[in-house]
């Protein structure tokens, strides 16, 4: 090895070597023969003879390389001064008593003829701890001041809402930070009033706020109360924004593992309409999922993308994941090879009707379990001129996946479906409601494969659906657009519909239709509300508008028909229906015989099909439906302005 390699070597081993922690070494080093110095001297009252101050000379060539060795193995210096903290105090505790058994047991070993009193055990250890401990705080604190200096004038000055262990965080967050300054806290209480957290008086109770934030000239409200109710977040966050204050939040402990949370964020209305974190079977899912391969169609859609996250903490052997959109299944790869760099992928683009290309993928990887999300969802877009697209992908496009399941004996088919298929008043309802009658007609006739459902309704933010249209819409400056002022719609987050979807999926039996407890619906015109003031606008900036009902659209969904039933599982969000009827005999062979043939045929023959195979779909040449449409479809009118909690 050339000399010029020897001196990169050599200067890359120097530069990365940790000098800070040499000189806390050395410190602590020079810290316990102070103390034992410093022991003696208290223990003799500082009057001595001086060959006992002699002995401790002999004694220290001999403990100090004992301690300094138990220091290092302690562990002492693998943390930062400035974030020292009560662990570093046991740590130290630790050492202090380490380094006073080496007095005795060095004395003992060399046979210094050296006398040790007993109260210098005492004394030593509890100089020692102060020494070390004091030394670190103190430099955390200089920094901090140090800091602080600089920011204490600075800053936007807010109110924090919460005066917790989250608050407390925030407030040592907020202590070092330039942009904001917390004058006041707010807390329920009572016991909490008056008292200071960081340096930060707790004013009042949280119905405060107004009055405070006009005292204390802020327009800025955080609340840290990660684990409150929705319910009193909204209650909050309605609050704050009549008193026109701009309102941020905590990140919760799930954003902050994801890497994607801050000090801080701004409100989004998934934190005013989310519901409660699921609690899932962990033991359960081990069992279904771990150490198996687990495919996944629909893979970069926003539930298909979701599953496959969701499920890469059980330790599959394998994902595959399956797509026909090349760009979306490019980026779910991109984010594994960051995200989850030691979970094994397979990345396929293909088409679920494609039978050679889906036969293929199963007979190559093997896999034990399907969740198969493909699906056309966009109700407007497949009730006019895509109606025949709708169903050969969603209803077609399952048989062919799910017959390829039990031909190479998948153990589990799990289809996602939606709550659009009961009663179906639209195309892709009634596609969807197809698709759930080959999985049943299957997991009666397919053998080992048992084939489960899972039925729910909208998802917060998800492709295509309602709350990115909003927040275009306010970014474009209004007007918002609302079909119907009374039209609902069930809601749950991405993330909690994949866990059910999971949760569902590794505890049927076969044949069922798993219904996820999807809460209270929620009434759109107030969803656009709510994302209008958490905006920062008004109803008089940015107008919500009414257009009427599209076609094939209802005002409210349902998660069960008329004709279903219930029954609880062991998971207080998952239920069983007690499915419909089948169809008569052989109406699955007359749909592949329709759906397989040439030309593609028009709107009208395709709903005209789906009323013989799904007898509660009712599309809008049904009288009933085009008089309930007619009826509810009124002119665009704008809504007038109201306080955001009007109507609710």
């Amino acid at each position: 090895m050339s000399n010029a390699s020897l001196l990169i070597r050599l200067k890359s081993r120097l530069q990365s070597f940790n000098w800070r922690a040499l000189l806390a070494w050395l410190h602590d080093v020079f810290a316990a023969a102070f103390a034992l110095v410093l022991a003696y001297a208290i223990r003799l009252n500082f009057e001595g003879p001086l060959w006992v101050f002699d002995s401790v000379w002999h004694l220290l060539p001999w403990l100090l390389p004992v301690q300094a060795v138990a220091f290092w193995a302690t562990g002492l210096y693998r943390g930062l001064w400035r974030y020292a903290s009560l662990r570093d105090i046991r740590q130290i505790a630790l050492a202090a008593g380490v380094a006073t058994l080496a007095i005795p047991l060095v004395t003992l070993v060399v046979r210094l003829d050296i006398v040790v009193p007993r109260s210098v055990l005492v004394i030593f250890p509890v100089l020692l701890s102060f020494l070390m401990a004091g030394s670190r705080l103190s430099y955390r604190m200089w920094r901090e001041h140090r800091l602080s200096f600089y920011t204490r004038r600075q800053g936007e000055p807010v109110i924090v809402i919460g005066a917790g262990d989250a608050a407390a965080s925030l407030l040592r967050e907020l202590s070092n930070s330039p942009r904001y300054r917390a004058v006041a806290l707010l807390d329920d209480d009572p016991a909490k009033i008056g008292r200071v957290l960081q340096g930060v008086r707790v004013v009042g109770p949280i119905d405060k706020f107004s009055e405070m934030a006009r005292e204390f000239g802020v327009a800025t409200a955080i609340i840290a109360l990660p684990s409150v109710s929705h319910d009193v977040r909204r209650r909050i966050v309605e609050m704050c924004a009549n008193a026109g204050a701009r309102v941020l939040t905590v990140p919760s402990f799930d954003e902050l593992m994801r890497g994607s949370g801050g000090i801080v964020r701004r409100i989004e209305i998934e934190d005013l309409l989310g519901r409660d974190p699921v609690q899932l079977d962990l033991e359960v899912l081990r069992k279904s999922f771990a150490g198996r391969c687990i495919m996944v169609t629909g893979a970069g859609g926003s539930i298909g993308s979701e599953l496959c996250r969701q499920l890469v903490r059980f330790n599959p052997q394998l994902l595959v994941l399956f797509d026909i959109s090349e760009f979306a299944l490019y980026q779910l790869t991109e984010e594994f090879a960051q995200r989850y760099p030691g979970v094994p992928i397979v990345p396929l683009i293909g088409d679920v009707k494609n039978a050679a290309r889906v036969d293929g993928a199963i007979d190559q990887h093997r896999p034990s379990v399907i969740f198969h999300a493909a699906a056309y969802k966009h109700v407007p877009l497949m009730e006019s001129l895509n109606a025949w697209e709708a169903v050969h992908n969603n209803a077609y496009g399952t048989w062919v996946v799910a017959q390829a399941a039990a031909r190479h004996r998948v153990e589990r088919f799990v289809l996602v479906s939606t709550d659009k298929a009961v009663n179906p008043a639209n195309v892709m309802g009634a596609s969807k409601r197809l698709a759930e009658l080959i999985c049943q007609h299957m997991n009666g006739t397919s053998g080992g494969t048992r084939y489960e459902i899972v039925r729910f309704g909208n998802v917060l933010g998800s492709n295509g659906s309602v709350i990115p249209k909003f927040q275009e819409q306010i970014a474009n400056g209004g007007p918002v657009t609302v079909t119907h002022p009374d039209i609902v719609r069930y809601f749950m987050s991405i993330p909690e519909a994949a866990q059910l979807v999971i949760q569902a999926g590794a505890m049927g039996c076969g044949g069922e239709i798993f219904v996820l407890d999807m809460g209270a619906p929620v009434k759109i015109v107030d969803l656009a509300r709510d994302m209008i003031r958490l905006a920062g606008h008004t109803e008089a900036e940015i107008p919500i508008v009414f257009t009427g009902l599209r076609p094939g659209e209802k005002l409210f969904e349902e998660l069960l028909s008329d004709s279903e039933a219930t029954r609880p599982t062991h998971h207080p969000k998952v239920r069983v229906a007690r499915p419909l009827a089948m169809p008569q005999s052989g109406w699955l062979q007359e749909f592949l015989d329709w759906v397989q043939r040439a030309p593609v045929p028009s709107d009208e023959d395709v709903r005209a099909q789906l009323r013989r195979w799904v007898p509660e779909y009712r599309g809008p040449d049904d009288a009933a439906t085009r008089d309930r449409v007619s009826e509810l479809s009124a002119p665009p009118i704008v809504a007038a302005t109201t306080n955001a909690v009007d109507g609710r």
